[in-house]
């Protein structure tokens, strides 16, 4: 008797980690510490960034100053849309190299994002928005801002993302993103309880993690070992890393199921 075979139906997405430094990035200019100097890639630490591939396309969380860099290191031809977290330079200032893509896709880009980040994106990138007949279709980038709230789920190239309600320091708001089993957390030092609520069941989590002495906007190392030990996620990567933190030797002082993320990283995640 031939035994029955069960197909194997869950959807995949493979998430690249495009850059994972502070906002400085590593080597930081004019700076000759043992990580700025060192011949370990790992140590090479460009500004945050993720790219989330999909059957559907590709979705961009963050415009990083370094995007164009980071999209042709991945060997990424295309960007099917953006999301954002928040509106710091290091996370938006690359949206111009968004400029190539509207004439691959037939239609402008779609940036989906809160309403503090629209109004810096329409403030920085103000020719953006005039009337086309005033340039040339190349000259600027092709957007198209769709309106995402904090405590809503919204549909991204068929993806289910869940916004995360974080602080960024005492007095500024950003957000996570989940999809699926995997979450991203970049840019913050506190994650109320509800947001925390939201982060469980997780398979994996990147958070921020700075550098080991206190920051008054960032997680520490510890901090955020302690919030994957609170969510029970057996992996987690740090990211947002400045240059006090040797990925060598920073990784072999880590808890177990906790490693630090690198530029180029790649995972796959399960899709609802």
């Amino acid at each position: 008797m031939t035994p029955t075979v069960t197909e194997n139906t869950a959807k995949t997405a493979e998430v690249i980690l495009l850059g994972t430094g502070t906002s400085v990035g590593v080597p930081a200019l004019g700076c000759d510490c043992d990580v700025c100097t060192s011949d370990n890639p790992r140590n090479n630490r460009t500004r945050c960034s993720v790219a989330i591939r999909t059957e559907s396309g590709t979705i961009l969380i963050d415009t990083a100053p370094d995007m164009r860099t980071q999209l042709l290191r991945e060997s990424i031809p295309l960007i099917h849309a953006v999301i954002y977290t928040h509106e710091h330079a290091d996370h938006l200032f690359g949206l111009d190299d968004l400029r190539l893509f509207p004439f691959r896709l037939g239609a402008p880009v779609p940036l989906f994002c809160e309403t503090n980040v629209e109004a810096r994106i329409r403030k920085s990138y103000d020719y953006a928005f005039r009337d086309q007949a005033e340039t040339h279709p190349g000259a600027t980038p092709q957007l198209e801002i769709k309106t995402i709230q904090p405590d809503t789920a919204f549909q991204v190239l068929g993806l289910r993302i869940q916004p995360i309600r974080m602080s960024h320091g005492p007095n500024f708001e950003v957000l996570g993103f989940r999809i699926g089993d995997f979450a991203y957390c970049t840019d913050t030092n506190h994650i109320p309880e509800t947001s925390l609520e939201l982060l469980q069941g997780l398979d994996l989590l990147v958070i921020d993690a700075l550098r080991q002495k206190p920051h008054p906007t960032h997680f520490t190392v510890t901090e955020a070992c302690e919030i994957a030990k609170r969510i029970k996620v057996p992996r987690t990567y740090l990211t947002h890393i400045c240059h006090d933190l040797d990925h060598d030797a920073t990784n072999a002082s880590l808890p177990d199921g906790v490693e630090m993320a690198y530029d180029g990283l790649r995972f796959s995640i399960q899709l609802p």
